[in-house]
């Protein structure tokens, strides 16, 4: 493993970590909701608003160290028919493609959180803002690119290495 992706593992397992403590949290915060609920029978309030915020969370910030770990599913059931120059050049292509993509895509939800922390956009029931949630969408689709890019030079490293 060389320096990047020590580099890139080290950011994206820190950012599963506080996914793994955002999820404690959920999970303490419906335990508490229904022990309220069915004990002194008021609930809390707003808690399905906090779970998606929650949520949001957890997903934006560990989606990147699944990725790093390869936890996704793949189907290459075709490519495996494949010599491995052309999948080499094919998971290039498919790595740069959706390196764009999510370049792109990171872009527009930072614009997206910056417009709605310009008109003060909340949540209807806890008035709590959006944007700091869509900020954290768009750190983990970026850290998402850097782990596809770290992946991408490492085929291109190979393909040169197999071309001579």
């Amino acid at each position: 493993m060389n320096y990047g992706e020590k580099t890139v593992g080290k950011i994206t397992g820190l950012m599963d970590k506080l996914a793994g403590i955002a999820l404690l949290a959920a999970m303490f915060l419906v335990v508490a909701n229904v022990v309220l609920r069915v004990t002194v029978g008021k609930p809390i309030l707003g808690t399905y608003e906090y779970i998606g915020f929650i949520t949001t969370a957890i997903i934006g910030l560990a989606i990147a160290h699944c990725a790093f770990l390869n936890g996704h599913i793949a189907v290459g059931f075709i490519m495996d028919r494949f010599g491995e120059s052309i999948r080499f050049k094919v998971d290039a292509i498919v790595h740069l493609v959706s390196i764009l993509f999510l370049a792109l895509f990171s872009y527009h939800i930072v614009d997206y959180a910056r417009n709605m922390a310009m008109v003060g956009e909340v949540s209807p029931t806890t008035k709590t803002p959006f944007y700091p949630f869509v900020y954290l969408v768009a750190l983990g689709m970026f850290a998402l690119c850097g782990v596809l890019l770290m992946r991408m030079i490492n085929i291109t490293m190979r393909i040169k290495s197999k071309n001579g």
